[in-house]
């Protein structure tokens, strides 16, 4: 099997303001382009499956079948296990995994799903080509990634345009990719995928509910998380600089009119029969 292994480091960490949003995330607002390809007795690999709330829905989707969520952060599995156990799920299970040197045989999945991981990882084509060994043919591999540099909000806001580029600096310094959606075709043919279908899909957050939701975990997780740690020990940010970001989501957060709009490219792969 390959020896790669990961050398990025994973931006956000697992603070409370970073699982705020992971454990939002549900098979119908994330994963809604692959659904459709999805049979009751299908095999699934779950990469960089986090809290398991994809997981989670992938497994009662697949109710003849079976779902594996890796991770390659231990800790965040017993979230996991325990998101699977609240919704009463027999078919899942979930493992500590580095996506460019899976520990499965070729050919043991009918999907193998990634939803937000190749833009965090050193090397996405040959993420790609692991999660392309151990899918079997015909089967699929499904693929989501967000788009830094596309997302796009009203009103303007400096606080939010220095956000932006200073997120894509540490993200980059990490060693990922956070304008990864657009890429995600190129790195799929350059993995080997032939059968190719992109696509793309958003979220928007507009409603009281929603501005006050996303500005507040952006916020707390521009001071308070692991991306707050790394913006100020690779010397990209001072924590005034942080907390002045922070307070520029917060005022876009109550303005009645503000919109913001995050975009994803997605990538559904089938292997070759």
């Amino acid at each position: 099997m390959p020896k790669a292994q990961e050398t990025a480091v994973y931006t956000h960490g697992h603070h409370e303001s970073v699982l705020r949003s992971h454990t939002w995330r549900t098979a119908a607002n994330s994963a809604a382009y692959l659904i459709g390809s999805l049979k009751p007795h299908m095999k699934v690999l779950d990469v960089g499956c986090g809290p398991g709330t994809i997981t989670a829905d992938l497994a009662a989707l697949v109710p003849d079948g079976h779902v594996t969520g890796v991770d390659h952060a231990a800790g965040i599995l017993d979230r996991a296990r325990a998101t699977a156990a609240e919704r009463g799920l027999d078919n899942v299970d979930f493992a500590v995994a580095d996506v460019h040197a899976l520990d499965y045989p070729d050919d043991t999945f009918c999907v193998v799903h990634a939803h937000q991981v190749l833009q965090h990882v050193g090397d996405p084509v040959q993420a790609l080509r692991e999660m392309h060994r151990v899918t079997r043919p015909g089967g699929f591999v499904a693929v989501r990634d967000s788009d830094y540099a596309a997302m796009t909000w009203y009103p303007e806001s400096a606080g939010l345009d220095d956000w932006l580029d200073l997120y894509r600096r540490v993200a980059r310094a990490n060693g990922g990719e956070p304008d990864a959606g657009r890429r995600l075709k190129a790195w799929a043919l350059a993995a080997g995928f032939t059968d190719v279908t992109a696509t793309s899909a958003t979220w928007t957050f507009s409603t009281p509910e929603e501005r006050e939701w996303w500005s507040g975990l952006w916020a707390d997780r521009t001071v308070a998380s692991a991306y707050a740690e790394r913006a100020t020990g690779g010397g990209h940010a001072t924590r005034d600089r942080l907390a002045a970001v922070a307070e520029a989501w917060r005022e876009w957060g109550r303005r009645e009119d503000a919109w913001f709009a995050v975009l994803h490219g997605e990538v559904l792969c089938r292997k070759d029969a």
